[in-house]
């Protein structure tokens, strides 16, 4: 698998909403993130290799259990900065076979939807219509607040 057949295949899970952030990276979510949505993969669409972060092409949540046995493979390693929310790296594509990478990237979306706040929950159970107004009124209010200041 490639990138894009990757992107394609994680817009087809309920819910999943994408973003491009932190550099050259697409980020999945489980539900919009103005809304309460949390991040479920994250695909690096910089050549892997030369940061740590730029290491793995593909980054996505994993049980627990599930955790320690995908490290087992060669090629997977914790991902940089969310191992410890048990998240694994694939340092190349081909690393697993489709039907598996597949069934472990709607794994990883069901994990992160099933600890989503019931309010969150709800909103994602909104008709389309009703639920797109309310995302975008609910970023109309995040853009109009300032800024926080750091001290």
């Amino acid at each position: 698998m490639d990138a894009e057949r990757i992107r394609a295949y994680l817009l087809t899970l309920p819910h999943a909403v994408e973003t491009r952030q932190w550099g050259n990276n697409l980020v999945f979510w489980v539900g919009d993130k103005a809304i309460g949505g949390k991040m479920f993969a994250l695909i690096n669409l910089d050549d892997p290799g030369g940061t740590r972060l730029a290491k793995a092409a593909l980054s996505f949540a994993a049980s627990p259990e599930r955790f320690h046995e995908l490290l087992e493979i060669e090629g997977i390693i914790p991902a940089p900065y969310l191992a410890r929310a048990h998240w694994v790296a694939v340092e190349h594509f081909n690393v697993l076979r489709k039907p598996e990478l597949e069934d472990l990237l709607r794994t990883a979306g069901t994990l992160v939807y099933d600890k989503l706040p019931k309010r969150t929950k709800d909103i994602l159970a909104l008709p389309a219509s009703p639920r797109k107004r309310l995302i975008a009124d609910r970023r109309r209010v995040l853009a109009a607040k300032p800024a926080k200041k750091k001290v």
